[in-house]
């Protein structure tokens, strides 16, 4: 099983004060690719497009272009907001992928497809060895940093 923090692009404030995502009803997806990128929070503008080149093989349960996140939610709960969904589960398949290294979360209701965030899946996840979940484990929180006027 995967597990790692989700690290927010820093885009991704910009373009909520932009109006590019609606969090409550925009379908979100968690793209999975190789190490031949490494994403990072001060990505310039991340889209999809930047990352899709490097996607996992598609040949096994893996959908091309990820997996849509289900049962999203948006929630305010002690001054912290929050964005959940149903766990992501990739079954094992024989022929599905060996080189699974990071998941790009981003926003398919998007003109752009911009990006969110990313997760360190600790890679070389392989969905041959097994089934490849990501568990949204209290969801991600999208917090302004303190102090903010």
């Amino acid at each position: 099983m995967a597990r790692g923090s989700v690290v927010l692009f820093n885009e991704f404030m910009l373009e909520i004060g932009k109006e590019v995502h609606d969090l409550s009803s925009d379908t979100f997806k968690l793209g999975i690719v190789d190490d031949t990128i490494t994403p990072e929070a001060d990505d310039g503008t991340p889209r999809w497009s930047d990352y899709v080149a490097n996607e996992v093989a598609t040949t096994g349960n893996y959908t091309a272009d990820g997996e849509t996140l289900t049962t999203v939610t948006f929630t305010l709960v002690s001054d912290v907001a929050t964005l959940a969904a149903d766990d992501v589960d990739i079954t094992i398949h024989g022929s599905g992928f060996l080189d699974g290294y990071w998941g790009i979360l981003y926003n398919d209701s998007a003109d752009n497809d911009e990006a969110i965030g990313f997760v360190d899946l600790g890679g070389p996840v392989s969905e041959q060895a097994g089934d490849v979940t990501v568990e949204w484990t209290g969801g991600v929180v999208l917090e302004l940093p303190a102090n903010v006027a």
